[in-house]
């Protein structure tokens, strides 16, 4: 659906593309296969519409721009999004763009472009519950809440650093002269920019010293106060061995000793006895 200001993208299905790798400007889109499919989804839900289309990038191809224009036989305003399918990818794997045509400073003809818009990935209440539901089945035991906190901040902080390296080379490309000054983006980045905090600043300086050393006191502490627990858990379970080995000499002590009474003897010689009455009893039979 589209509002004019929000693009909500509900659903998607693909389509039979090729694409040749020595020329990427030779390319075939299944135009039935839209039609068909379109069809099918608009029997299911009538409020569905087509908005834009997609592709796995994971970066432009040069013939997005001619694929665009193709789709604007199917939708006025097409959105393209490109997903990002790869395993090492950090933050939201999709990013959208609008083609708009760009207006020179010089006066020159104007020339199509893809205009980069944010997107954000969201659920319903309902996919929400489901998806809870199924990540509490799948939820390895061994992963503690810890952990797993670690886990995504050291995600966060990558994510962060790819935008940091992103920005550092649209600047030097701005510097060398092989991309335009767009001063919307260099607005944006003078604001984030004018949040950073002042180091030089003596009092901010000594709050983050402190902040820090009390971060660092606590992880002391709970690395000293694991490797006492592992060690009293260590002399605990060596203590449980040696009561089990001690009783187990014990146990074999008192049956030698039960063993080597006259009393057992003399039983033993009674039976050795009998057995021999018995065998002379079989021979003369």
């Amino acid at each position: 659906q589209d509002n004019g200001k929000n693009v909500n993208v509900a659903n998607s299905f693909a389509v039979p593309f090729e694409e040749d790798d020595k020329d990427p400007k030779t390319w075939f889109l299944d135009h039935d296969y839209i039609d068909g499919m379109w069809g099918m989804f608009k029997k299911v839900n009538a409020r569905e519409k087509p908005v834009g289309w997609y592709h796995t990038g994971p970066k432009m191809r040069a013939s997005d721009q001619e694929i665009n224009e193709l789709f604007k036989k199917f939708i006025p305003r097409p959105v393209m999004v490109i997903v990002d399918v790869r395993e090492d990818t950090v933050g939201i794997p999709t990013d959208a763009y609008f083609a708009v045509e760009e207006i020179k400073d010089d006066g020159t003809e104007t020339q199509k472009t893809f205009l980069h818009v944010p997107s954000t990935i969201e659920a319903e209440e309902a996919e929400e519950i489901g998806v809870e539901h199924l990540l509490r089945d799948i939820k390895h035991s061994t992963t503690t809440t810890l952990s797993t906190r670690v886990q995504e901040q050291l995600s966060s902080l990558r994510g962060l650093q790819s935008r940091i390296l992103e920005i550092r080379d649209y600047l030097r490309s701005v510097s060398k002269g092989d991309l335009p000054i767009n001063h919307q983006i260099v607005y944006h980045v003078q604001d984030a920019l004018n949040l950073l905090p002042d180091l030089d600043d003596p009092t901010k300086t000594k709050a983050f010293t402190v902040n820090n050393n009390d971060q660092l006191l606590v992880v002391y502490l709970s690395s000293l106060l694991r490797a006492v627990i592992a060690l009293h858990a260590l002399v605990d379970n060596k203590e449980s061995i040696g009561k089990a080995e001690l009783e187990e000499k014990e146990g074999e002590d008192e049956k030698k000793a039960k063993n080597n009474t006259p009393g057992a003897k003399k039983a033993d010689d009674a039976k050795d006895e009998k057995k021999g009455d018995s065998k002379d009893e079989d021979k003369g039979l």
